[in-house]
This record gives C-alpha cells, structure tokens and sequence, in this order.
C-alpha cells in the first residue's frame, strides 16, 4: 500500500510544479463558469423548474461543474500510459513490482487532488460570491460530496485508462481520446444538465458511465438525493467504478500478451 501512496505523492507534486498553469487554469475555469452561469440563467427564466432544478439550482450547477472540471477530467486529460505505448516504455513498467493499473490510478488521484485543491475551488467561490448558490448546510452532505467526487475521479480514470490502453493496438490513442473526449462532454452533463434531456435521451445518458463523473456529484451536492435515493447514487457511481476498472484489469492482461508476443 506505501508504494501507491508514494505514487500519488508523486502525482500530486509533479502537478504541483506547474503552478502558473494551474493559476491561468483556475482563472479559465471561473470565466467560464460566469459564461454558463448567465446561459443556464437565461434557460431556466424561459423554462421555470425544468428537470426539478430552480435558477439558484442551475447557477450553482454551473459553478460546481467548472470545480469540478480538472479533478474528474471531463476533457478526458489523457494519461502518459498512451505515450509510454507508442515509445516502448511500457514495457519497463509492465517489469515494475507494483500492480501496474494500480500505479496508473494512483498516480492519477495525487492529480486531481492538486486540482481540487488549487484549480477547483476558486470556481466556486466566486460564483458564491457573485450570485445566490445552493451550498449545503448539513456535514453530511459534504462528506457524501467527497465520497461521490472521489468515486467520479476513479470512474473518469477507469475510462480513461481503457482510452489509452487502445494504443497497444492502435499504437496511438489519440483519435480514441478525442472520441470519449466528446462523449463525455455531452453525457456527463458538463454541457447541459441531463435533467435537461428530454425523455428516453435523458434516462440513456443518465445510466452511462459519464453520468457519473459530473451529473451524479452535482446532485449530490444540490440535495437531490437523500436516504436510500443517496445511496443507490453513490452504488451506481461505485458500479460503474468496478465495471470498468474490472474490465481495464482484462484488457491489461491481454495487452501485456500482446507485449510479451512481439517482444519475444
């Protein structure tokens, strides 16, 4: 266990370094957050109560997503694993003593604690700062909030992780990465919230995986799951965390057959 800590250490001040990326990225993230602010404003004038949020709902939706951007990576922030494919390099880390996924996982949660904590939180404060938001104020829903941010960031990596695992096939990820890039811009509910999308479209897109990483930590956050309606949302975003990264677990196996074949 010491030496996944020690990866995620490592990941958390590597990103650490690029502090004036991640000033100029906070900055980004907070414009945009005005701009989505204003737009979501203006759909919820034309459509009160739509999906069941308010406009004091939307805002703070819009506001918590741009929060949430970086540490979930909802641009799909492609791992190094897809680089290391093409150079060879994999190949050394396939020899290391370590669960080789679990390296990946660890070194991606040191990352989106550095984003969380100097990329994510300005975001929301000026949005606080600027408009009415729905802030929780009982403990219990920030500790859910942590639990379902923390499961968002394991189900983006466990997408991301079999993105870049296409590489050993493909030999470059790239055109996969912008696909899912795409995917999850518009199912997460980064661009629209998907209590938004018009019947059958809106249940598909809330049983995907994307859902997960923005939707669900949003409406934790907002309240709009409480007793046993909490719980099925954290398990469905734990499901899909075990899923995928179970299914990363079997491509990884076929792709170290894949290296060992051409390497001898």
């Amino acid at each position: 266990m010491r030496v996944y800590v020690e990866v995620a250490l490592r990941g958390f001040r590597r990103h650490a370094t690029y502090r004036s990326a991640a000033v100029a990225g906070a900055f980004t993230n907070t414009m945009f957050g005005f701009i989505r602010a204003y737009v979501l404003i203006a759909l919820w004038q034309a459509r009160p109560q739509l999906g069941g949020y308010d406009v004091v709902d939307a805002v703070t939706f819009a506001f918590l997503t741009q929060t949430l951007i970086a540490p979930v990576a909802v641009f799909g922030a492609p791992l190094e694993l897809g680089e290391r494919v093409r150079t060879g390099d994999v190949a050394m880390d396939l020899q290391r003593p370590a669960d080789f996924q679990g390296w990946w996982l660890a070194a991606d949660l040191g990352r989106a604690l550095f984003a969380l904590g100097f990329r994510g939180v300005v975001p929301l404060a000026a949005g606080a700062l600027a408009f009415r938001l729905d802030l929780p104020t009982e403990p219990h829903v920030w500790l859910a909030f942590a639990v379902s941010t923390l499961l968002a960031v394991v189900v983006s990596f466990a997408l991301r992780y079999l993105v870049a695992l296409s590489a050993f096939w493909l030999l470059d990820d790239r055109g996969v990465h912008a696909i899912a890039g795409i995917a999850a811009m518009f199912f997460s509910g980064l661009l629209l919230p998907l209590v938004a999308f018009p019947g059958w479209l809106g249940a598909f897109a809330r049983a995907l995986p994307w859902a997960a990483i923005i939707q669900v930590p949003a409406d934790v956050f907002l309240g709009e799951h409480t007793g046993a309606g909490l719980a099925g949302a954290l398990g469905f975003q734990a499901a899909w965390a075990v899923i995928l990264l179970a299914l990363g677990r079997l491509v990884t196996a076929a792709a170290a057959g894949k290296v060992v074949v051409h390497g001898g």
